[in-house]
């Protein structure tokens, strides 16, 4: 077998001038020996995998709490197949593989950011982070799902009693510090700022996922209608090319967005002359997009899903229950912190506070409820 400096040497010269190589060059926090085995990246993945944070994700809401809405699940049948938190994570480092695999960029690296880029997010979905920052900013703070990912896999997680947190390569800590988040609302979307090509296509990724599987699921709960979908531009060209090739709308809507993804940002990357790592971080714009005419289209679908998926009266009776679950607890636990709390904020060294967000942040959706119901007997 090669050594770990042969194969990685080996995969560098397989990589774009432009993508980040294997083996970083910022370094990690706590300097550690290389692996016998794996490269840098690939270990950084396995430690985010390995996290409680990570398992947790599989019970934490991607749209639909728990599940389906009564009147969703009457018309659907069974809410076993809808999205949750840790199988949209999945599908976003997928596509992120498919596409750093494509441009020739470092797959490791992005699938370690996609992996990680949720674990920050509460209960209850987005409506649940808006809960919390509601909880945070009466206390003269903040809340926002991409920083306490940060916060955990910097701080919170433990695999050393050399180190506090996961000791990740900081290529991975950077896309985390600037992983935006574009707003649902319609048509408006996050500004990477001299981020690697790698973590700009993560956040592009999970743009692509998040669109093509709240329709799917949007569908599948009957909040919506094919024909509906079909009256904006790219749900009736992915409908289409579905049709022709027979699969599902899902997979269409995916390879329409990432074919012009890629053509888009081969124009880009030739426009502005990128030609090594260094072109990229100087650069003050994103290296990779969508064209105008997609953009356009995506922000169409976008503004129809706000509309009949996430303003629906269905989701919204869930997300409004979910925020009554957050606001009560951090309520409580401000009055009487139980001791899991008081063991964070010793850990931490933080306020009350933050140590009370970060353990109901940390909550999945089933344990929240069950915490509520028990400060409600």
């Amino acid at each position: 077998m090669k050594s770990i400096s042969d194969r990685i040497a080996q995969a560098n010269s397989l990589l774009a001038p432009y993508a980040v190589i294997h083996g970083g060059g910022l370094g990690r926090e706590y300097p550690e020996p290389n692996d016998s085995t794996r490269f840098p990246f690939q270990r950084d993945r396995d430690r985010i995998i390995h996290t409680q944070a990570f398992r947790r994700l599989k019970h934490k809401t991607q749209v639909f709490v728990t599940g389906l809405p009564a009147v969703a699940l009457a018309k659907a049948g069974h809410g076993d197949h809808y999205r949750t938190r840790i199988t949209h994570t999945l599908e976003v480092a997928q596509i992120s593989r498919d596409i750093a695999r494509t441009l020739g960029l470092n797959e490791d690296l992005a699938e370690a950011i996609a992996l990680a880029h949720d674990l920050g997010h509460t209960p209850f979905g987005h409506a649940g982070e808006e809960a919390m920052n509601e909880c945070m900013q009466s206390c003269g703070r903040i809340f926002e799902h991409n920083d306490q990912s940060l916060r955990i896999v910097t701080v919170l997680e433990d695999r050393s009693a050399q180190y506090r947190g996961l000791n990740l390569s900081k290529e991975i800590l950077e896309g985390l510090m600037k992983h935006p988040t574009p707003p649902r609302a319609a048509g408006l979307r996050g500004t990477s700022r001299t981020l690697s090509l790698e973590a700009q296509l993560v956040n592009l990724a999970d743009e692509i996922a998040y669109t093509a599987h709240d329709t799917d699921d949007g569908l599948r709960a009957g909040l919506f209608t094919l024909k509906q979908v079909r009256e904006t531009k790219l749900g009736f060209l992915a409908a289409e090319k579905s049709k022709e090739r027979k699969t599902e709308l899902r997979g269409a809507i995916v390879d329409l967005l990432v074919s012009d993804l890629y053509v888009e940002t081969e124009s880009l990357l030739k426009k502005f002359s990128i030609v090594s790592l260094v072109d990229v971080y100087a650069s003050r714009v994103s290296l990779l997009s969508f064209s105008k005419k997609m953009a356009d289209d995506l922000g169409e679908l976008r503004k129809f899903l706000w509309n009949h998926l996430y303003k629906s009266s269905a989701v919204q009776m869930q997300a409004k229950h979910g925020q009554q679950v957050i606001r009560d607890l951090f309520a409580v636990y401000k009055k009487s912190p139980p001791a899991k709390v008081l063991e964070l904020q010793k850990k931490t060294g933080g306020a009350l506070e933050e140590a009370i967000k970060d353990y109901v942040a940390g909550m999945t959706d089933p344990f929240a409820m069950q915490r509520w119901e028990a400060i409600k007997i």
